[in-house]
């Protein structure tokens, strides 16, 4: 007999995987560096974090930025490690470290714009994908999201709107000491920064979840197993003014997929109730694995 455990796919080593981990932490940071001295800091956008606080204190008192970032990076740091306990990774000790020592060494790279624009758009996507590549090591450059945590713990707000406040009033300040139009800059960067993360997150595939509820339920089974080559899950459903047995057939296809499925439904059943949404991360056989 052949069993499915046969075609299981063997775990990585723990030390393969918390190699790669480090590496992604590593090329994560490094992205974010780029970003910064390419595109953010020339044009004067502090789009929140440590970053836009060494972008200020760069203008105000001619700062190095790398060295304020070390320093405000090893504070809430050991802030965190005070108050909120030993529960930060190596890993994340790694990325607080070595995000301000990258910043340092590509200091005299050349901006490939000065147009404040542009500096936050590419900005804001490359500081987004290098802190997309850093999560998917399971770590953090650290920075204001330990003082979010700090805040977190002492006001007993969401975690988001602690995120929200610390990054805004950063935001804010630099509107007052730039100019309120950089001050834009600095939030449209902001915006670009954490649509970019989601996208290295979940990747730019989008699959659709699909409810089918439909008199003719087992032809659109037997159709969509058959015919989409897709599984099929039944959940238990009833009429909301009937009450009778309506079960519901849910089932997740491929982008390209979708408008077949929805025509095999349609001819099989024209009165079929057919709701679709969005699923950006789906694991599973005929799907990501992992």
């Amino acid at each position: 007999m052949v069993t499915l455990d046969k075609y299981r796919r063997e775990p990585m080593p723990p030390r393969m995987r918390l190699a790669i981990e480090f590496s992604y932490v590593i090329i994560g940071s490094l992205f974010i560096a780029l970003a910064f001295n390419l595109f953010l800091l020339p044009n004067n956008i502090a789009s929140g974090g440590v970053a836009g606080i060494s972008t200020i204190t760069k203008d105000v008192f001619g700062w190095e930025p790398g060295i304020v970032q070390w320093v405000l990076n090893i504070l809430f740091f050991s802030m965190g490690l005070f108050i909120l306990g030993k529960n930060f990774g190596i890993k994340s000790l790694v990325g607080t470290l070595i995000l301000p020592f990258f910043v340092l060494i590509t200091s005299d790279v050349v901006t490939p714009t000065e147009d404040p624009l542009l500096g936050a758009i590419f900005g804001g996507m490359g500081i987004g994908l290098g802190l997309g590549i850093v999560f998917r090591g399971r770590a953090s450059t650290g920075g204001v999201d330990l003082g979010a945590q700090v805040l977190h713990k002492f006001t007993k707000l969401p975690l988001g709107i602690c995120i929200a406040i610390l990054d805004g009033t950063i935001v804010f300040t630099s509107a007052i000491v730039f100019s309120v139009e950089e001050g834009l800059y600095a939030l449209i960067s902001l915006f670009i920064t954490s649509r970019t993360i989601d996208l290295v997150q979940v990747g730019f595939n989008t699959s659709k979840n699909v409810m089918i509820i439909s008199k003719k339920e087992m032809e659109v089974r037997r159709a969509l197993l058959n015919d989409i080559d897709r599984g099929v899950t039944v959940l238990k459903g009833a009429g909301g003014y009937t009450e009778e047995d309506r079960p519901v057939i849910m089932c997740v296809v491929q982008q390209n997929e979708f408008m077949k499925l929805t025509r095999t439904i349609k001819e099989i059943d024209p009165g079929a109730f057919i709701v679709t949404m969005n699923a950006t991360e789906v694991l599973g056989e005929g799907f990501k694995t992992s």
